[in-house]
């Protein structure tokens, strides 16, 4: 792994947000792994903090370069992109039990600014993450990521379903993030991907961690430019883009 470059203006002033609160005194917390501070009780709303949530550390962000050994899981020669245009970001999210975590993600170097805004406004509305880890902790199994709840960026693969000529995921540039994959699935020819997320299929039953229209997740991608996929014909309601597919 390369040398990490921090982000200190947005990590200063996200500090300053959330530095204080009604219970007084300015928030703490170590800027590097995941700090630790009691649970509070997490919203009905999805991504809406409850009124007396804690006080919140400073959010984390980290950007480094990756290596083809960083990668073994998930990238190999003749994939669209080299490791060169990758980079790895450690952020900060909250859990879905309310207690600040801080994860992993790999996407092309490109959008890294993009997703750090993303991911710094789910911080600041506490919108819930299960976890955030690299496919590479999967052996670059989709399938096995999904089925783990895991919200990951690159990952060269084909697309899924591949109909007619097989063409590269947007995953596969580093240009695409699916995010809570059991609350958020997929739906394409009768399937539900992954199979735990049949529980979400009826979208009007809004709860923690789903990507709804108008919701803090959508609306904080489309802020950063990105594309939601679960307004697709085949709705892909994990899924979201900076190339459009």
């Amino acid at each position: 792994m390369g040398r990490g470059v921090r982000y200190p203006l947005l990590a200063g002033v996200l500090a300053a947000a959330l530095g204080t609160t009604g219970c007084g005194g300015p928030a703490t917390g170590p800027a590097s792994g995941a700090p630790t501070m009691p649970a509070g009780p997490t919203s009905n709303r999805p991504g809406i903090p409850p009124a007396d949530s804690p006080a919140a550390p400073a959010f984390v962000s980290e950007v480094s370069t990756v290596t083809a050994a960083d990668l073994a899981g998930s990238w190999r020669p003749g994939c669209p992109v080299g490791p060169d245009q990758l980079r790895r970001i450690r952020l900060g999210y909250w859990d879905f039990d309310g207690r600040p975590q801080v994860g992993t993600i790999v996407v092309h170097r490109t959008v890294t600014a993009e997703v750090v805004e993303v991911f710094a406004t789910l911080y600041r509305e506490r919108f819930p993450i299960r976890r955030l880890q690299p496919v590479d902790a999967y052996g670059g199994s989709d399938d096995r990521s999904m089925a783990d709840d895991n919200t990951s960026g690159f990952n060269c693969r084909r697309a899924v379903p591949a109909t007619g000529a097989a063409k590269w995921s947007a995953h596969a540039y580093g240009k695409a993030i699916d995010v809570n994959p059991v609350e958020n699935p997929y739906l394409v020819d009768g399937r539900v991907l992954p199979p735990a997320g049949t529980a979400y299929r009826n979208r009007s039953d809004e709860r923690p961690g789903m990507a709804v229209r108008g919701g803090v997740l959508v609306e904080a991608f489309a802020s950063a430019g990105w594309q939601w996929g679960g307004g697709w014909r085949s709705p892909d309601h994990q899924h979201f883009t900076r190339t459009g597919g």
